[in-house]
């Protein structure tokens, strides 16, 4: 049975936002998107390849992302790259998947979890 692409996803995993983020930016290819996620996370958080082509396959089939191949400069046809761009759908469910994180971590901090965040004015 194939996926419906009108369907949201049931849930957003760490690894699909964090691919989510990569492409709200700009169209990337596999490796680009391991080094966005390394890059934001200072390193804590690295996509191995295998994580990373089950969650854009899973992705492409739910209708958040599209591919477009790319020759590279002075390669052969056969030789192309696959960027992966975010859809329309995608966009919107990375935004949604954001508030969702944001809202948790405002209980947070008025759990005093973590600490308040400080206004441009230096107020808490």
């Amino acid at each position: 049975m194939a996926a419906d692409p009108d369907r949201e996803p049931a849930t957003v995993t760490p690894a699909v936002f964090q691919i989510l983020l990569a492409l709200s930016r700009a169209k990337l290819h596999g490796y680009g998107i391991m080094q966005d996620v390394a890059g934001v996370s200072r390193g804590e958080t690295r996509l191995g390849p295998g994580t990373l082509y089950r969650s854009i396959q899973r992705m492409l089939v739910d209708g958040l992302i599209e591919a477009t191949d790319i020759a590279l400069h002075d390669e052969a046809d056969d030789d192309r790259r696959r960027y992966y761009r975010l859809t329309s759908k995608g966009r919107a469910v990375a935004r949604r998947e954001a508030q969702r994180l944001a809202d948790l971590v405002d209980v947070a901090r008025d759990r005093r979890l973590i600490a308040k965040r400080q206004d441009r004015g230096g107020r808490a």
